[in-house]
């Protein structure tokens, strides 16, 4: 794994040593993303520089070195990833290509060299980011991977276009103005990450997942939207319509499903590097650690951390897991201290704002995994493909709940009634409920929806009206919402998978994952999030997903195959921390400095009497609103660093 960034300028008083000063900055501000080397490069002939940040996993020799040259000369990429399917891209050149090394990299630029950029896209599998110039046609192409797992921004700094992994490294450009995007900041607002291809900065865009770009420099201006330039190589509408068109109907789909996953999972096991994995104890993780041990010649490395407040730990059942798969398992329970001291680091690792409060656990358990290995599977993408989020299962009961049994003019008294009554006042009703009272405002909040669109919104956002928040804000359309982006002929429950995998996945959860793992250097691997899986079980009827009132049935399956079912069968834990309370304890003061009202009218950003309103009612708990909080104060935590 690595940090990739670049620059091509414009600016007439650049010259080799400039350009060479400046991406050496842009460099060095991605050393956690590539501790072990760096690799600088300036054409020759043309204003353009490419970097490279090294985290070798891969032959380690000189011959993985980046930036790389392609045997011709023509093509110099610095890239970001792996490419699972490498050694049989390698296989198919056969003698076209002579290969001076062992990389994925080097395959690569051989397959490009042979069919082309677009082609090499449609043959690659694996997680990615690269940025390639091609010295005849003098044009850069950008390109991400197909689930969104590497990040990659694009932007202006001044006259010179730069791109990069994080936007810590555009920021490193001397000549970047950090003006912020108001409509960014609103869509940031209601879903706590900015959605692709929006960027909190003003000209600055982020690649969508399967996106990529391609500059002829004889066409560019100084200055000019690039958004019109942006394209897809791969897309989740059209895997899925795909996918749909031919449907699995036979008696050996567990069977045939697991084969699958354990090929996936054998490729992302391929390290010259010590390998490991995240362990929680959940459906997801457990089956790749399930299917890792069943094939390893030595126990695996498993780690995971647990908190001592009830309801945030799921440490005791990652050891059960352990225990009966046989693997080297490490723990470690981390006091509220230590999750503290993340906090103050957050805006760091996250140089974009960003509030799921999980990033805190998850970059805990990525250092502590980095003390001894430093490649780790994880589990993520089981939820967004196979109905594994609670949404999937309650939402479309509600709904029909509120379509068939309230009529529509009670539908709003009734809500409101709901809402009068505090969260705090339905959890002491329901005290063997946990988080009742939430869950009632939340069916409140369905009422006074006109249809399946705006009842997933109000699941997914941390602010329901978030342009009454940022003042001059307005939220633009993203794909989430974009008409052209919509299927027919789905399921309520198949419609919010889709939704969740076209912005949730790549958005928040492979933004955190990817930040808070590279923060310590750490390559972490997805195997659910092969492509291959998302075309699969898009195939599937909706039984093999939802069953029982439960999601993700198929995966079940395969782990009741491996561990017993007393030892994962039980409710889906989120993996956060108990921020709530931390906001009226340990964390007062340091959110109390960060949301004074001096410092929001100063900025002007936001509108400060919500703000201070819905700090006091949660500081006298009249109700738990740590996520709407944790999303202004991990904006005003970033804005102090990034931007003040």
């Amino acid at each position: 794994m690595c940090g990739i960034t670049g620059l091509y300028t414009f600016d007439p008083r650049s010259d080799s040593a400039t350009l060479h000063k400046n991406v050496s900055a842009m460099n060095d501000a991605l050393t956690s993303r590539g501790p072990d080397s760096a690799g600088i490069w300036l054409d020759d002939e043309m204003p353009l520089a490419l970097g490279h940040r090294r985290l070798s996993i891969l032959d380690l020799s000189q011959a993985g070195h980046q930036p790389m040259q392609s045997a011709s000369g023509r093509y110099m990429v610095t890239y970001n990833g792996e490419i699972y399917n490498f050694k049989y891209l390698r296989a198919a050149l056969g003698n076209s290509y002579k290969f001076r090394g062992y990389s994925d990299t080097e395959v690569l630029l051989a397959a490009i060299e042979n069919y082309g950029v677009e082609k090499t896209l449609g043959k690659i599998n694996g997680m990615f980011a690269f940025a390639l110039w091609d010295r005849k046609r003098k044009a850069l192409y950008l390109a991400r991977d197909h689930m969104g797992k590497k990040p990659l921004y694009i932007g202006w700094a001044g006259s010179n276009l730069v791109f990069g992994s994080e936007l810590k490294a555009i920021h490193s450009h001397p000549d970047f103005n950090p003006d912020i995007d108001l409509d960014s900041l609103t869509s940031y607002m209601r879903f706590g990450y900015v959605p692709a291809p929006m960027c909190i900065y003003k000209q600055v865009w982020q690649l969508q997942a399967g996106g990529m770009m391609a500059i002829d420099m004889s066409m560019l201006r100084a200055g000019q939207d690039l958004k019109p330039l942006l394209e897809s190589h791969w897309s989740h509408k059209d895997a899925l319509i795909k996918a749909k068109q031919s449907p699995i109907i036979h008696d050996n789909i567990i069977g045939e499903f697991e084969k699958l996953l354990s090929t996936c999972v054998d490729e992302r096991m391929v390290s010259d590097v010590p390998l490991g994995a995240f362990l929680s104890g959940g459906i997801d993780s457990s089956t790749i650690v399930a299917l890792m041990q069943k094939n390893a010649t030595k126990p695996v490395n498993t780690y995971s951390i647990g908190f001592k407040e009830e309801g945030f730990n799921e440490a005791e059942y990652a050891a059960k897991i352990a225990a009966h798969l046989g693997t080297n398992h490490h723990e470690l329970y981390v006091s509220a201290a230590d999750a503290l001291e993340v906090t103050a680091y957050l805006p760091t690792i996250y140089d974009e704002p960003f509030a799921d409060i999980s990033a805190i656990p998850t970059y805990l358990v990525s250092k502590f995994a980095r003390k001894s290995v430093t490649v780790s599977l994880s589990g993520d993408g089981g939820d967004e493909m196979l109905g594994g989020y609670n949404r999937h299962i309650t939402g479309p009961k509600a709904w029909d709940m509120v379509n068939n049994h309230i009529p529509a003019p009670l539908r709003s008294p009734f809500a409101q009634m709901i809402k009068a009554v505090p969260i705090s006042m339905w959890d002491r009703l329901r005290p063997s409920r946990p988080e009742f009272g939430s869950h009632m405002h939340k069916f409140a909040e369905i009422m006074g929806k006109a249809c399946e669109g705006d009842v997933y919104m109000s699941f997914v956002s941390k602010w329901q009206s978030p342009k009454t928040l940022v003042r001059g804000g307005y939220e633009e359309n993203i794909p989430l919402v974009d008409p052209n982006m919509q299927i027919e002929g789905l399921s309520f429950a198949e419609t919010m998978m889709y939704w969740d995998a076209l912005s949730y996945l790549n958005g928040d959860i492979l933004t955190k994952v990817d930040r808070a793992s590279m923060a310590v250097s750490l390559e972490a691997r997805a195997p659910l999030l092969d492509k291959r899986i998302y075309e699969y079980v898009w195939r599937l009827p909706m039984e093999y997903k939802i069953r029982g009132g439960q999601g993700k049935w198929l995966l079940r399956q395969v782990l009741k195959k491996h561990v017993p079912d007393e030892l994962f069968k039980r409710p889906k834990q989120g993996f956060s921390a108990p921020v709530a309370d931390w906001l009226r304890g340990d964390l007062r003061d340091w959110a109390e400095n960060l949301l004074a009202e001096k410092t929001l009218r100063d900025q002007g950003l936001l509108d400060y009497m919500q703000v201070r309103e819905i700090w006091a009612e949660h500081q006298k708990g009249r109700g738990n609103h740590a996520n709407k909080l944790w999303t202004i104060l991990m904006f005003q935590a970033w804005h102090k660093k990034w931007v003040s």
